[in-house]
């Protein structure tokens, strides 16, 4: 018959007649049982990491720099996330890829479990502190990768395939296919459990219990109350105080480092007279200082939102230094933190008067664990790439024509002073406000400079002065307002703010990479008429 597939023995197709669809499934579900093993693992000891964390890891160390800028400026503090995300579906599409050649190139299906394994282990290898069995949690991806490929393959070549023209409910095979797909099903199933136990026996080593029972001392200094005229209590305007859940994080952590306050311990060294080492305990028995500090990330593009002011506990930095006796060719401090990564900035800006802190709390908590607990540095005026090292374990005193810290091997500018910024949160977005008084509002900042003005210009018309709030410091935001007589028909609405400095903001002054997004923030908006 026309058309018909050729039939070998005992009324069975031939291998080019068999469905082609088995081996992706096969490929698809052994790459999922891969994951979820590293996962398991990794569980198996604090020193693990799972695959999928070392190549994410690997990943952003070695990302170009505008790859990067792209990512954050598309996903903001969710990148690492789709991160995650990525890594696992191109795994599970590699997967499929594999299934299609097992039957026709078996070996080669081998030697890219093989490859798997090569990359996991290679980039385990690169984590800080890496143990000496790093390579396990991909070795048992791989071997339980292929094992599953090759006893899927087999199920599915045991099924005798359907003989064209044959009725239905009498086909031949139809229990082999349905056993193959229960069989993959298990897979699925049993890759889900894995996963779930892997991240079960990872969270073993949270943090979590650690920080709860932290109590904070009082602060010797705590800050000052907010004046009352520090609040414009405008909707839509940022908070002077950001809440914790809504402060940003930006690092280049994929999975939070998960520290107990007991086992940590901060080392100062380098070039000082004497290498201080201080436990958790130790640190909250200094005397601890509060400052209420708004700190931005040199990735906030113009009108962004990776900024935010917070009330910080913690011990100041100068007194460290002092005690350790910083030697005078020394420039650069380095804070080092637990993953590896590390950050530098002039040893003037922790001396010159500045509250630059070794922080244990924000906002009246513990340091919550994306935010660096038990501690971080924070230096105000600095963007967080050169001074805010989350999960402090060591503080460095060196040169900076001796070493360049992460971010600067990356490009990036050396020292980060935070620029002075105006920013519009009301009106925007789809919002279109009616003919009539609109007040247009938002913050300013400019850390340790502080802000003296603001002013706003609708379309080409002059700039005008919007009324400030009552400063809390000059190392804080602060909220502005104006009052605008809004006719029908599409606005553009621009604001800049000069510092007590006398310094203006400029229009233009560039990208973020490599220091930092500077110029007007313009928003346009559509008045109904």
């Amino acid at each position: 018959m026309a058309g018909q597939l050729p039939a070998g023995p005992a009324g069975q197709l031939t291998p080019a007649g068999r469905d082609a669809w088995p081996g992706p499934v096969a490929g698809l579900v052994a790459a999922l049982v891969a994951l979820a093993t590293g996962e398991v693992v990794a569980g198996l000891h604090e020193r693990l990491t799972s695959p999928v964390v070392d190549v994410g890891d690997l990943i952003i160390d070695r990302v170009p720099m505008p790859v990067a800028s792209e990512a954050i400026d598309w996903f903001g503090t969710s990148d690492k996330a789709v991160l995650v995300v990525g890594i696992v579906f191109t795994c599970a599409l590699l997967g499929a890829v594999l299934g299609t050649w097992a039957d026709r190139r078996p070996g080669a299906a081998a030697a890219a479990f093989g490859a798997f394994a090569l990359v996991g282990a290679f980039a385990a290898a690169r984590q800080p502190e890496a143990a000496p069995l790093s390579f396990l949690p991909s070795a048992a991806a791989a071997a339980a990768g292929a094992a599953s490929l090759v006893g899927l393959r087999r199920a599915a070549r045991a099924a005798p395939e359907p003989v064209p023209g044959a009725v239905p409910g009498s086909v031949p095979g139809a229990e082999g296919r349905r056993a193959f797909l229960a069989l993959a099903g298990a897979g699925v199933v049993s890759a889900a459990a894995l996963a779930a136990g892997g991240r079960w026996l990872q969270g073993r080593t949270s943090a979590v219990a650690s920080r709860l029972a932290v109590r904070l001392p009082r602060p010797v200094r705590p800050a000052p109350p907010v004046p009352p005229g520090a609040l414009l209590e405008v909707d839509g305007v940022a908070p002077l105080i950001t809440p914790t859940s809504d402060f940003y994080r930006i690092d280049t952590a994929l999975v939070l480092p998960q520290v107990r306050a007991e086992d940590w311990s901060l080392r100062v060294t380098g070039m000082v007279d004497r290498e201080l080492e201080l436990s958790f305990d130790d640190l909250l028995a200094r005397p601890l200082v509060e400052e209420v500090v708004t700190l931005a990330c040199v990735s906030n593009p113009v009108g962004g939102d990776l900024v935010g002011t917070a009330r910080w506990l913690g011990a100041p930095l100068a007194d460290l230094l002092r005690e350790a006796g910083v030697r005078p060719d020394a420039d650069q401090v380095v804070g080092r933190s637990v993953d590896g990564f590390t950050a530098g900035f002039p040893l003037a800006a922790a001396l010159d008067g500045r509250p630059a802190l070794v922080v244990v709390g924000m906002n009246g908590e513990p340091l919550p664990i994306r935010h660096g607990f038990p501690a971080r540095l924070l230096v105000p005026g600095l963007y967080g790439y050169v001074s805010a090292t989350k999960w402090l374990r060591e503080i460095e005193l060196t040169r900076f024509d001796q070493f360049d810290a992460y971010w600067i091997r990356r490009g990036w500018a050396r020292e980060g002073p935070i620029k002075l910024m105006a920013r519009i949160d009301t009106p925007g977005g789809r919002v279109r406000p009616r003919p009539g008084p609109v007040t247009v509002a938002g913050v300013a900042w400019a850390p340790t400079v502080g802000v003296a003005r603001v002013e706003v210009r609708v379309d080409d018309g002059p700039w005008v002065d919007a009324e400030l709030a009552d400063p809390v410091n000059d190392l804080t935001w602060r909220q502005w307002r104006y009052v605008w007589t809004a006719t029908p028909g599409r606005h553009r609405l621009a604001v800049r703010a000069t510092g007590s400095d006398g310094r203006v903001q400029p229009e233009h002054d560039g990208d973020p990479f490599p220091s930092g997004a500077g110029g007007w923030h313009v928003v346009s908006v559509r008045v109904e008429g």
